[in-house]
């Protein structure tokens, strides 16, 4: 990183800096943040960090972030990384949950939509999912149900907690209906009793993508789209 940047230094004014990084095998925008990164080291490696927590959703610890740094040539020592974190408060904030024994296995629906992803008429086709949020230095959550025949978001709801009562939330949105589909992905919030009999009451035909098939959740991407824009 030190040696490309003082080589684009030297060359620059007799060749664009873009050439220069070209002729390096290193972006533009990269060259820019090593060059920041020495003038101000600590605040672009704080940045950095931010950055890669976000990115990355906080999911990972300060090991991991230590690691993704390393790749980007950056000489990091762990211990700075986690003092970092813990000041910036950006730990990791995903936990492992413990399912409670009662005895109630999680209902895993069928795939019944089997991606035919077009709809004729409103609310026959729906599909929900959420969305992460990052918010300054917290994550906030998202959950949309989008019906497949116009595009149209018909619920939605916004919490600093992913849990059942949050997607009973949006759910609860919906006025009762027949014939309806609404696709989920296999998350515990949807395979809950709870959510399963507020779909059933809804009167509505519960579909679940299949697990390592990244074609199911297509619709996925359309949600989270639209809840982004």
């Amino acid at each position: 990183m030190e040696v490309s940047v003082k080589i684009v230094e030297t060359l620059r004014g007799i060749v664009s800096v873009t050439q220069v990084c070209a002729w390096l095998g290193v972006s533009g925008a990269t060259y820019y943040r090593w060059r920041a990164a020495e003038e101000h080291p600590l605040d672009g490696l704080v940045e950095q960090v931010r950055e890669l927590c976000m990115q990355h959703k906080f999911r990972y610890g300060y090991r991991k972030i230590t690691a993704l740094l390393r790749r980007e040539e950056y000489t990091v020592n762990h211990k700075r990384i986690q003092r970092i974190m813990q000041q910036e408060q950006l730990q990791c904030r995903v936990r492992v949950k413990k399912r409670k024994t009662t005895g109630q296995p999680a209902y895993v629906a069928e795939h019944l939509l089997k991606r035919q992803f077009q709809a004729d008429a409103p609310m026959e086709k729906l599909v929900t999912d959420i969305t992460y949020l990052p918010f300054g230095g917290k994550m906030l959550y998202l959950s949309s149900i989008l019906d497949l025949f116009n595009g149209e978001i018909v619920a939605w709801r916004m919490s600093d907690k992913q849990d059942t009562a949050f997607v009973l939330d949006t759910l609860d949105q919906l006025p009762a209906l027949s014939g309806t589909v609404l696709r989920s992905d296999q998350g515990s919030v949807y395979t809950s009793q709870a959510y399963q009999e507020a779909v059933k009451g809804k009167g509505i035909t519960m579909s679940m993508s299949r697990k390592g098939t990244p074609a199911d959740n297509a619709p996925t991407l359309i949600v989270s789209f639209h809840t982004k824009v």
